[in-house]
């Protein structure tokens, strides 16, 4: 696996995906502190302390190495404005080679493509520079933007665990997606980003 990988601005059609930057500080409070957002999030809605920190922490996160490390890039359009972000952490090296990918959607660019967009682009360097063998997504099964999403990317539906976790005083059900190498570049119809569409 070639790492260590450095976040270098990741381009797709409409989207580039890049490191969280202090002037993001505005769009990234008012995704992270709105209930609707946070709904089916681990986190309560964020103070804008809390953001604050988080902004700081996700900001020098531009570095794969060993299992726990993570990038969160923000997810911009193609003019520059802010839209969400991704994430990607190594859950093991060699020889496993696994991955978990998440994200969160601002309300505004949800329903036109840029997720899946910007899923995309981190699945094509998680299995091209990266060389990872497995990528998965663990969400809230109510979430059914980010079920959508899962299906949208050929993510196979590998589990649904009921009241798997005690989260925001009620027991939680867990759904777990996941896509491997072969499956992704074989669902390719040629080399770009074709699913995001």
């Amino acid at each position: 696996m070639p790492l260590p990988y450095d976040l270098q601005p990741l381009r797709g059609p409409r989207v580039t995906l890049d490191a969280l930057r202090p002037d993001d500080f505005a769009d990234l409070y008012a995704l992270q502190s709105d209930p609707d957002v946070c709904r089916y999030l681990l986190y309560e809605p964020r103070s804008r302390e809390e953001v604050a920190r988080v902004l700081e922490r996700d900001a020098a996160a531009t570095r794969l190495e060993k299992a726990g490390d993570y990038l969160q890039p923000a997810i911009r359009d193609e003019h520059g404005a802010f839209l969400g972000t991704m994430y990607l952490e190594l859950h093991s090296g060699v020889p496993d080679r696994s991955a978990e990918i998440g994200w969160i959607i601002a309300p505004h660019a949800q329903g036109r493509g840029y997720g899946a967009e910007a899923a995309s682009v981190l699945l094509d360097l998680a299995f091209g520079d990266l060389g990872l063998h497995r990528v998965y997504a663990e969400l809230d099964p109510r979430n059914e933007a980010s079920v959508r999403l899962c299906a949208r990317l050929g993510m196979r539906h590998e589990g649904h665990f009921v009241e798997h976790m005690w989260l925001k005083g009620e027991w939680t059900d867990t759904g777990h997606y996941a896509v491997l190498e072969r499956e992704w570049h074989g669902g390719r119809d040629d080399g770009s980003t074709a699913r995001a569409g």
